[in-house]
């Protein structure tokens, strides 16, 4: 059945809205009638422009909030008792913000106002608000379990495990929701077992055509060990959809803690495509642009500067721009002081070494301090690139790396950095061998991935600049 999600989200966004609403409105009709009458006595209760004010403002503030949660996504299958939890704790923090913020200079006769005001305000936000996603998600369970909504769903595999897992699925007591539209294969023809439940789309090679042509919302992989080499090739192929992504987990996955219970009661591993929450992707953002434009604001003397030198320093253009590969995939253009002279790649694509005659005496300068890299700020305010995450490559190398470490692809999961933990840790990379080095670390960031990690390798890039350890 096709699910029309804009239609669920604005119910949770005006349900959401209203529990808002409701808040306040209880909130200000008992501090008026309760708490203040004794120094502000009135006969009737003042709904003035400052109480509209409150409701608009308050109101806002909790759908910005919920959005940077992420409660609007993903919001066809989501655990209703967590989706309890979630939403009082996001209640609790949240109301704390406003009580600190808004509240906490109001008169009060003691301090027990507070405590009233606050536990008012709380309970008449949580009890609207759980109780109209409880319904939600309590509607959409019920349309799931009567067969009335349901995931498209694509198997990968063709033997032992694949029938055993579509069997599973299939014989739940309770529907999870599942539609298989058919199964592709790993391995060239041979004789399928789960061929004899599920028509064959095809090889694992051709998922992306398979996937748009069907729609697929979920892919479930179940491979045989003898093909576990080609786990990460199939990974690789799906990075660019928006699926859900699950596999069945070996020993060594359930041991280390990599396996989560699922409601239907079948351990599978779910492979993340967003590695940081909806807040830190936020945050990151928001730092991005108020870092970058602040710092190339006080810094525009010495981007003056630099580009008088490079000007002085050799015929050509002041900046230069390359392609780079940016996130899932996407060409961009970096920009740069040009360090080199021109024309430096007329024969193909070269990495710079030591002692790189192509580098000019300024450009060695530059580089030595990290400044060519200073107009990336400029890539990171118009969203193509981050202050901190791996370095872009260009197509060319990101071909050759591939042939020796395919799991490359992997960090084209976040956007490109002016700096990484590669670069922290290895620095720039001259041959292809020390690009596949230097990712090693890349991808020790992506599964550490955190605001605080960046602000960490800040830290030590800043450290790195003011020594003059760069190349």
């Amino acid at each position: 059945m096709k699910k029309n999600t804009r239609r669920q989200i604005a119910l949770y966004v005006a349900f959401d809205a209203l529990g808002a609403l409701m808040a306040y409105a209880v909130l200000y009709t008992f501090r008026k009638q309760y708490i203040e009458p004794d120094v502000f006595p009135v006969e009737n209760i003042p709904y003035d422009n400052i109480f509209y004010q409150g409701l608009f403002f308050t109101t806002a503030y909790w759908l910005l909030l919920y959005t940077l949660l992420g409660f609007y996504k993903d919001i066809w299958r989501r655990s209703r008792l967590v989706e309890i939890f979630q939403t009082i704790g996001s209640n609790v923090l949240g109301s704390l913000v406003i009580f600190f913020v808004f509240i906490l200079d109001d008169w009060v006769a003691t301090y027990k106002d507070y405590y009233e005001s606050f536990a008012v305000y709380l309970v008449t936000l949580i009890i609207p608000t759980v109780t109209f996603r409880f319904i939600l998600s309590t509607r959409t369970n019920r349309r799931i379990q009567a067969r009335k909504l349901w995931f498209n769903t694509l198997l990968v595999g063709s033997n032992e495990k694949a029938v055993k897992l579509y069997s599973d699925i299939e014989n739940q007591r309770n529907t999870t929701g599942h539609h298989f539209v058919g199964f592709v294969s790993v391995q060239e023809k041979i004789e399928f077992l789960v061929e004899k439940d599920l028509p064959l789309l095809g090889n694992y090679k051709e998922m992306s055509r398979i996937i748009d042509e069907y729609q697929v919302e979920e892919v479930l992989i179940a491979i045989e060990s003898r093909e576990h080499e080609k786990l990460e090739a199939i990974i690789n192929l799906l990075e660019d959809h928006d699926v859900r992504v699950k596999s069945i987990p070996d020993t060594y996955d359930i041991i280390v803690g990599k396996v989560r219970m699922e409601s239907y009661g079948i351990p599978l591993i779910e492979v993340k495509h967003e590695i940081m929450p909806v807040w830190q992707r936020t945050a990151k953002r928001v730092f991005d642009i108020l870092a970058s434009s602040i710092l190339l604001l006080l810094i525009s003397p010495l981007l003056i500067f630099c580009g008088i030198m490079v000007w002085q320093s050799s015929p050509g253009k002041i900046f230069y721009r390359q392609q780079r590969i940016g996130i899932h995939g996407k060409p961009f253009h970096i920009i740069k002081f040009r360090s080199m002279y021109e024309d430096a790649e007329k024969h193909g694509p070269q990495l710079s070494s030591d002692a790189d005659d192509r580098i000019t005496p300024w450009g060695r300068i530059m580089r030595k301090y990290r400044l060519d890299e200073f107009p990336q700020f400029y890539n990171v305010l118009i969203g193509e690139m981050s202050i901190v995450g791996p370095r872009p490559e260009r197509q060319y190398y990101i071909d050759k790396i591939m042939d020796k470490a395919p799991h490359y692809k992997h960090i084209q999961k976040v956007k490109p950095g002016i700096t990484s933990w590669g670069m922290v840790k290895f620095g720039y990379a001259s041959t292809v061998d020390e690009m596949i080095e230097r990712l090693k670390f890349d991808l020790i960031y992506i599964e550490n991935v955190s605001f605080f990690n960046d602000l960490k390798i800040l830290f030590y890039t800043i450290l790195i600049v003011l020594q003059g350890r760069g190349k």
